[in-house]
């Protein structure tokens, strides 16, 4: 068996009310899933469209104290443990580690499992609590019942300094947490990893200030569409056209937590990523997880 999946993040917020959050069935319905029932010590369970095989839930609760929570979560036919722990840094900040085994890359890549959709859906899922509990707007969750994802949000900031943020190579970097690099003219590349990484998808359409449009062969178009909205910028962020067997979700959510990521670059002055690497203490240095 693999490594679990791990991924740590910070929030401004106590352990206490974190674990809140976590084992609250109306919190979980914000942050979450559709549909949640929690029941201490006995049952913890989630389900509805936001969640993979979600028609009914598949959940079993295995522990919970103060600063942990875990429960089995049965996944295409294998029963995974997820796990969150919480480690509190002072009465205001929290890293929260969460786990779930049974998740390989590979699954990712051939969408040969739902599976592998469990590392952007907890990225997704773990940002949308971070903004539920600092009194932030939550970004839209994926609809595992469509085949089509259209959201919009609502950004803080100029309808210029956000297109800025998503066509130059080291800004789309810091705010996705990943090395991004990207020729801002149609015909142009835009390369995850970086040019030499070999493969990059294709700019397609392009005005200046108002849209992007990137062709990524096989698994669609991403398009990302800017209008001035009082003061700010409304954001609308359309993934469609794909051509294999299944909507890429994995994908789809990797980009919605990079949004949520997005809105705090431009809204917090103070601005760091949520993303930690494997905390040491109240030591944690600042890393990325996608």
């Amino acid at each position: 068996m693999s490594e679990p999946m791990t991924l740590h993040a910070r929030v401004a917020a106590s352990a206490k009310e974190v674990h809140r959050a976590l084992t609250d069935p109306a919190a979980l319905r914000v942050w979450l899933a559709e549909h949640a029932e929690v029941d201490l010590p006995h049952r913890y369970a989630f389900w509805g469209r936001h969640t993979p095989e979600g028609q009914e839930p598949h959940q079993r609760l295995l522990h919970v104290d103060d600063h942990t929570l875990r429960f089995a979560w049965l996944l295409d036919g294998e029963e995974t443990a997820v796990e969150f722990r919480l480690t509190e840094e002072s009465p205001e900040s929290t890293v929260i580690t969460l786990s779930q085994t049974h998740f390989d890359f590979q699954h990712v890549v051939t969408g040969a499992s739902i599976r592998g959709v469990l590392q952007t859906f907890w990225a997704l899922a773990v940002a949308n609590l971070v903004d539920h509990l600092e009194g932030r707007p939550l970004t839209p969750m994926c609809d595992f019942t469509s085949a089509r994802l259209r959201e919009e949000v609502i950004i803080d900031a100029s309808r210029e300094a956000v297109y800025d943020s998503l066509v130059d190579s080291g800004k789309v970097s810091r705010w996705f947490g990943f090395p991004i690099e990207i020729e801002p003219h149609v015909g142009g590349r835009f390369a995850m990893g970086g040019f030499e990484a070999g493969q990059a998808a294709k700019i397609i359409d392009l005005d200046p200030g108002r849209t992007l449009s990137v062709d990524w062969a096989d698994y669609g178009v991403t398009t990302w569409e800017l209008e001035d909205s009082g003061g700010g910028t409304r954001l609308t962020f359309v993934q469609s056209g794909f051509s294999t067997g299944q909507a890429p979700y994995a994908t789809w959510m990797g980009w919605l937590s990079g949004i949520a990521e997005l809105r705090r670059f431009h809204e917090l002055a103070d601005w760091r990523p949520i993303w930690l690497d494997a905390p040491e203490g109240a030591a944690a240095e600042e890393a990325t997880v996608r």
